[in-house]
Formats: C-alpha cells, structure tokens, sequence
C-alpha cells in the first residue's frame, strides 16, 4: 500500500510538472501567432493541430505501453515534447508553428499511458481516487501554467514560454527515468504481444453495452464543455463587462475547486456511493446548473454556480476514466484509455468549433444552453449504465464476446 501510495506521488509530480509547461504555451499560442499574421482559417488549423493529433496517437500510444511497458512510452513522449516545445519557443514561421504543435500533439497523447499506470497499481475500489489524482494535477498546473506563461511572455517574448514548456517537460522526464519503476505486470505485457488490438477487437469495444456507453457519454460531455470553455471570456464579457483578469481569477477558482474535488472528495465518496451513481449525479448537478447560469444576476452568482459546476465535473471525470479501465479487458487498458483519450481530444476539436458557430449564429447563453442540455442527456446515459451493471452486462469485451 504504502508502495503505492509513493507512486501515485511520483506520478501526481510527473503530470504536474508536465501540464505545467502545457498551461504556459496554451492560453498564448494565439498572441504568438498573430505576429506570423495568419489567415482565420490557420489560426483555426493550428489550434486543432494538437488535439487532432492526440485523437489519432492516444489510442496508438495506449496500446504500445500495453506492449512494452508504460514506463518507455512515458520516456519517449515526455522526450517528444521536450523537442515539440523547443521547436516553438524557436519557431521563426507559421510553418514551424505547425510542427512544433503536431509533434506536441503527439507526445501529449500520453496521458493514456499514465491512466494505466493508475489501473496497473490500483484495484478497483481504489482506482477513481487513483484517476482523481490526476485530474488533480490537471487542474492545478492549468492553474499555475497560464499565470507562468503569461509572465515570461510579457517580460522575456512570446518564444519564452515554450522554451519554459520544454524545460518543463524535461524536468517531468527525469523524475520518471529516476522515480517510476515499470508498473505493467509481465504477464499482460506477454499476452498484450501476442494479441494484437484489432479493429475487430475496438469494434467490440466501442458496442459493448457498458464500456461503449463510458466512451460515448465521455465524448459527449468533453465536446459541450470545451463549447462552453471556448465562449467564457467572450460570455462574461458580454454579460457583465469582465476584462481579462476578472475572466481568469474565475477560471481558477473553477480549477481549483476541481483539483480539491478530484484529489481528496472522490475517493471518500465512491467507496460509499460507486463510480456510476457519482457520474450520474455529477452529471445531473452540472446540467441543472448549466440551465440557471444565463439567468445569474451577478458576478458573484456566476461564480458560485460555476463552483457547482467544477464540482459536478470533479465528481464525473475520475469516475469515467476509473469505469474505462475496469470494463476494458486487463490485456487492453492502455489501448482502451488511449480511446478513451483519443475521444476526449476529438471532443475539444469538435466542441470548440460548434461553440463559436452558436456564440455567433445563435446568441452568447447558447453555448451554455448546450452544455445543459449534453450533460442531463449523458445523465440519462449514465443511468442506463447503472442499470445495465446491476444487469451484468458489464464483463470486459473480449470475455463478454468469448
């Protein structure tokens, strides 16, 4: 246990540290590109790069750490992002703009691999606290990550924060090489070799009663959300006049409520209540929320609906990426998260677009609206879920297809 315990730790401090740098190049990369003066549709090509690229190499990466171990595939794509963020704060074009993001697109697939790290050291009472950990770094190095970013943009130019990023990343590269022992049990690593993930195999995944409604209800909510991310500086501004600096002391206070739900609350509350019901309520909690927001009569209100919201959040994510992992085969969890991934990327290159489309087209409590009205839908999915274990239907694919 207390072995465990030390790597959870480890691991926390490598996605921490990683998601660190991440923060700094994200909210800027727009201000970087604009002195190229890119046309509207590059700008939007080279937003998309990195999670289209995620979409593609999450899956692809979860199953080579189901291979060869999560520790090598971890090395490689901290190595890749190390060079992808070198690459931008260098970049001296557009073009190299681009490279520099697939290839960081790419290494950034791997947080697939570290979900199986989780799975490989947690048992599944045990495992939604393991993902909320995390969910946890996440949040706190989107936090600290921007603040960062902006102040080396501000006082050393927009190169800074991606060189910073890379620094970063070796940083997270190092404690993994020193820290982190391999945590896949050979004999999964042997029958994964010798059982290649098929498109038969994903096929069967992606229908299966349960895991199929995991991933679905993941992509679902992933999309909505981003929408929503996309338009909030744009809402409240609109809604209440908010400059840039009110607009980010309310995005982190959603994180950091976040962070304090899925690294301490989620593993109290799902011995008692199970991961399916907390996604079901998760759901239900931040659906109803995204309805009363547009009629919030102040700054105030707004934020304290928007704590609700990151604590519906906080409750469902850790929950759905521990589900993934208990319904996939033991053979297959890293390439199942890495589908899982792999959705939620394809998530955020969809619902950002749609987002702005109904900002513009529709009105600025649109994208809100929307956001309701995925969420209380994914609760009635969550539901079916819930029945359909009580059912047992739930047994991993490859066993329930045998």
């Amino acid at each position: 246990m207390r072995e465990h315990r030390a790597k959870l730790g480890v691991l926390f401090l490598i996605v921490f540290v990683d998601l660190v740098g991440f923060g700094m190049v994200i909210p800027l990369l727009p201000l970087y590109a604009e002195t190229f003066k890119p046309s509207p549709l590059a700008l939007g090509f080279l937003m998309a790069a990195y999670s289209a690229m995620q979409f593609v190499f999450a899956p692809i990466l979860g199953r080579l750490s189901d291979r060869f171990g999560r520790r090598p595939v971890l090395l490689l794509s901290l190595a890749g992002a190390v060079a992808g963020y070198t690459l931008l704060g260098i970049a001296a074009s557009l073009p190299m703009l681009f490279v520099s993001r697939v290839i960081a697109g790419i290494a950034g697939a791997n947080i697939s691999t570290a979900q199986a790290v989780i799975a490989d050291i947690t048992g599944p009472e045990g495992r939604a606290r393991g993902m909320g950990v995390i969910g946890a770094a996440f949040g706190l190095g989107f936090i600290l990550g921007p603040a960062f970013g902006g102040l080396l943009f501000e006082h050393f130019g927009p190169g800074a924060p991606g060189l910073a990023a890379a620094a970063t990343s070796a940083a997270a590269f190092v404690l993994t090489w020193f820290l982190l022992p391999e945590t896949l049990d050979p004999t999964q690593r042997d029958r994964a070799a010798h059982e290649p993930f098929t498109i038969a195999r994903l096929s069967r995944a992606l229908s299966h009663p349960c895991l199929g409604l995991v991933l679905a209800i993941y992509f679902v909510i992933t999309a909505a959300f981003s929408g929503f991310e996309v338009t909030f500086a744009q809402y409240f501004s609109h809604r209440f006049a908010l400059g840039p600096k009110e607009v980010s002391y309310l995005l982190v206070g959603v994180g950091l409520v976040g962070a304090i739900v899925q690294g301490g609350l989620i593993g109290r509350l799902v011995p008692r209540f199970g991961e399916t019901r907390l996604v079901a309520f998760g759901l239900v909690l931040a659906g109803l929320t995204f309805a009363v927001l547009p009629a919030a009569p102040s700054v105030a209100v707004s934020a304290a609906l928007l704590g609700v919201i990151a604590l519906g959040l906080g409750l469902n994510n850790p929950s759905l990426s521990a589900l993934a992992s208990e319904l996939a085969d033991p053979d297959e969890v890293g390439g199942i998260l890495g589908i899982y991934q792999g959705l939620s990327s394809l998530g955020r290159i969809v619902g950002p677009f749609a987002g702005e489309l109904a900002y513009g087209s529709l009105g600025p409590s649109w994208p809100i609206g929307i956001a309701s009205a995925a969420f209380l839908g994914s609760a009635a999915a969550a539901l079916l879920l819930l029945a359909r274990r009580r059912a047992g239907l739930c047994d991993p694919p490859k066993r329930a297809s045998a």
